[in-house]
């Protein structure tokens, strides 16, 4: 019977948003699906798979992702808070259970004959005292007080499960952001050493024609500039790229000084050609903050029970069995021993309002935790409207910047040849390098913001951690 009583609201998951899409234009999943992105379709309602960095074909990237997962001290560190959060959970169900109390006692004393008088049957000033007992305490959860605990504390620990599951995610994604950024600054590197060589040898060629008297000092002077700005670009690229090469080792557990054998290139990733996209109402089921957000609003939900519990009536109920003897070989003889069965109700009758305050405290915290978790649901919706429209803009962008470099790489050739023949204008030909090596890295810089928001699509999304069997760390109900 009192199984069944317990104050305060139960809890009931928030439903899904009413809402159809993620974009404005239609906003139905269908109408984002036809958006068209050259290179890659979207495949509403597909799945996340849990290893869904492999769909870049990547070996190397695949070799981090697991030295990360297994070496990563943020990732162990969520894994221990979750075996934390699990065995508080385990302790707070102990309250339902009577307490349970073993001691023994010995004493031996001496009392004044001339005052007092001995409690020893025989009468002796010098006596031992043997008592055995047993106590058993029990507080009855009448309104449910305790199991409203219980299930706050359930409730945390599946905050910090799915903490571990945003850890783990954010770990994978920031892997994978920092090996395209690798790769992008190798290859702004390369394309900026590509036209040094180019001014360098077109140099060369100004200075045997200015020998020859062909051209004035002033376009040699020129040029000379232009390849002393070049390669001023290397020196920040190259330390950009050693602090990226040291973040990597961060993040996969390692020390900076140990290095990494894997190198990145643009080349060595595959943009995936099909990409999931959730509907919203499985959405807020898969992204780990979402459900951080609500296990939060469950726990707070319990608490308000527990808050309108503590205004009711406590019921204690104590037991006490035991043996009390002169002598140990008498301690359970007949006559030694005695018990004590006791119960207490107890109700707050004044207290200046503290309970009712702090069930009013609980109620307006229940109110914060529901507002955090719509701010949270917005955001995630952001999230991914703000990467779908990224990745069509990325398709474009490459587009035109590809386009740009091939006209760039046509222009340098041509004013390359004209500056051999020496006919050449020196305004044309700072501008084509200039053009040259703008084209390359933009190039370079789009491909890489797709592959980039590829992966924030992924990360958007959840991850895929449901496709993934909970480990040990982890085992706790997050379906």
């Amino acid at each position: 019977m009192l199984a069944g009583c317990a104050v305060g609201p139960d809890f009931q998951p928030p439903p899904p948003p009413a809402v159809n899409g993620y974009l404005a234009r239609g906003g139905s999943l269908e109408s984002a699906a036809a958006d068209k992105v050259p290179g890659q379709r979207m495949v509403p309602g597909g799945n996340v798979s849990e290893r869904w960095w492999e769909l870049f074909h990547s070996r190397h990237l695949n070799e981090l992702m697991t030295e990360g997962i297994a070496h990563n001290a943020d990732l162990r560190a969520a894994e221990a808070a979750v075996r934390v959060a699990q065995a508080n959970a385990l302790a707070q169900r102990g309250a339902l259970f009577p307490t349970v109390t073993a001691d023994f006692n010995s004493t031996r004393q001496k009392v004044p004959t001339e005052s007092l008088t001995s409690n020893a049957a025989n009468n002796a000033a010098t006596y031992s005292l043997h008592t055995a007992q047993v106590t058993v305490s029990y507080v009855a959860d009448v309104f449910g007080g305790t199991r409203r605990q219980i299930e706050s504390t359930d409730a945390l620990a599946e905050v910090q499960a799915f903490q571990r599951e945003a850890v783990y995610l954010t770990l994978t994604a920031n892997i994978a952001a920092a090996a395209i950024q690798e790769a992008s600054l190798r290859g702004q590197i390369a394309a900026t050493r590509r036209l040094i060589a180019i001014q360098t040898r077109l140099l060369d060629i100004l200075r045997r024609q200015f020998d020859l008297g062909q051209i004035a000092l002033i376009d040699v002077t020129a040029q000379e500039t232009a390849v002393a700005q070049a390669r001023l670009l290397l020196p920040p690229l190259e330390k950009q790229l050693a602090q990226q090469r040291n973040l990597l080792a961060f993040l996969t557990g390692r020390f900076p000084s140990e290095g990494l054998a894997a190198r990145f290139e643009i080349a060595s990733f595959r943009l995936p050609r099909k990409l999931p996209l959730s509907v919203p109402a499985d959405l807020v089921r898969q992204r780990p903050d979402i459900r951080v957000a609500e296990s939060n609003l469950h726990s707070v939900n319990a608490q308000v029970g527990v808050a309108i519990a503590n205004r009711l009536p406590k019921i204690t109920l104590n037991g006490n069995d035991g043996s009390t003897a002169l002598a140990l070989a008498k301690l359970f003889s007949p006559g030694t021993g005695f018990w004590l069965v006791a119960g207490d109700a107890a109700q707050t009758v004044f207290d200046a309002g503290t309970l009712y305050n702090r069930q009013r405290a609980a109620e307006e915290t229940l109110n914060q935790s529901a507002a955090q978790y719509h701010t949270t649901v917005l955001t995630a919706f952001q999230n991914v409207a703000d990467t779908l429209r990224a990745l069509q803009a990325d398709s474009r962008a490459v587009s035109a910047a590809a386009a740009a470099e091939q006209s760039a790489s046509r222009n340098i050739d041509l004013v390359s040849k004209q500056v051999e023949q020496g006919q050449f204008s020196l305004a044309v030909l700072i501008t084509a390098q200039q053009a040259y090596l703008q084209t390359q890295l933009a190039l370079v810089q789009t491909q890489a913001a797709r592959l980039a928001d590829t992966v924030a699509l992924f990360q958007a999304l959840g991850g895929g951690w449901w496709n993934r069997p909970p480990d040990a760390a982890a085992a706790t109900a997050l379906q």
